[in-house]
């Protein structure tokens, strides 16, 4: 069994995907009877249970390890290696899933059997956030519910978004995924790590490509990034520091030299749901300081 925090780094390199709007539902908009529910996708899960509809789940993928009590929940598997034998184990009257679960084997099954299935789009903005909350809403017939969530995280997000509006000078920031000797997987573009980069009023120090790539030390140095942002998998950070600054291709950019270094956690950070305005805040606060607004 992986651990949580290993879950969840995999979940991050699951978010590679380039912003989706295409069809929410596939042949169903609203559970017809939505009783015993399986969310797939952290931010899923979330979702539901700020909507007050928590007593409909069933259970969860590893990914949603938020809030607490989700924990509590029968776990069918990580997200994008599902078994539609694990998810029909728990016999559910309902499958709520986050574009990009997977395999695409395994979801083909899980749609064609008799269990109505909702696919939640995914973009990594404001909107796509807002858009979530009122398919998941829709799906469990909580329709007002959801128009009162989604008013409230998009005052949330704007309030967030503003605090970097007016910076003239943005920082370059460097998203770090994983260490694989002596070697960088960084997020490019269309990553969930570009996407709250964004909001919170920097740029992704690297492009060019899509996704979640190996970084060679031409590219790291030539990306020049102010700081490195990196998800918080616990133990010694001053051991992952270390290791991190002492690469060449590290040591010689501005964050090298000034060995500047911001963990958060990935469900957080990373889940583009109803909790996305608190880590705008979070790391804009990390990469700004006093310089952001009050």
């Amino acid at each position: 069994m992986l651990s949580t925090m290993a879950r969840i780094g995999a979940a991050a390199l699951a978010l590679v995907c380039v912003p989706v709007m295409a069809s929410a539902t596939d042949d169903v908009a609203v559970f017809p009877d939505p009783s015993r529910v399986v969310a797939i996708g952290g931010s899923i899960t979330e979702i539901v249970y700020a909507l007050g509809e928590q007593d409909k789940l069933v259970a969860r993928d590893s990914t949603s390890v938020y809030p607490q009590a989700a924990l509590a929940l029968p776990d069918v598997g990580y997200m994008r290696a599902l078994s539609p034998e694990g998810v029909l184990s728990v016999n559910p009257t309902a499958i709520l899933a986050l574009h990009g679960s997977g395999p695409r084997e395994a979801v083909d099954v899980l749609k064609k059997a008799s269990v109505p299935y909702v696919e939640v789009p995914e973009s990594f903005d404001h909107k796509g956030i807002l858009a979530k909350i009122h398919v998941v809403g829709k799906a469990l017939g909580a329709d007002a519910a959801a128009d009162q969530l989604a008013a409230k995280v998009d005052a949330q997000l704007q309030a967030a978004e503003s605090l970097t509006a007016g910076m003239a000078e943005r920082q370059r920031v460097l998203f770090v995924l994983s260490l694989q000797g002596g070697k960088l997987m960084a997020a490019g573009s269309g990553t969930a790590a570009e996407g709250i980069i964004k909001l919170a009023g920097a740029v992704n120090a690297v492009e060019g490509f899509a996704g979640y790539k190996q970084l060679s030390d031409e590219a790291a140095i030539g990306a020049r990034p102010d700081i490195i942002l990196m998800m918080d998998r616990g133990g010694d950070h001053s051991v992952v520091a270390d290791e991190l600054f002492a690469l060449p291709a590290i040591a010689s950019t501005p964050a090298g030299q000034a060995r500047r270094l911001i963990h958060m956690d990935a469900s957080y950070l990373l889940g583009f749901g109803p909790r996305t305005a608190d880590a705008i805040r979070d790391l804009a606060t990390a990469l700004y300081g006093d310089r952001i607004a009050n």
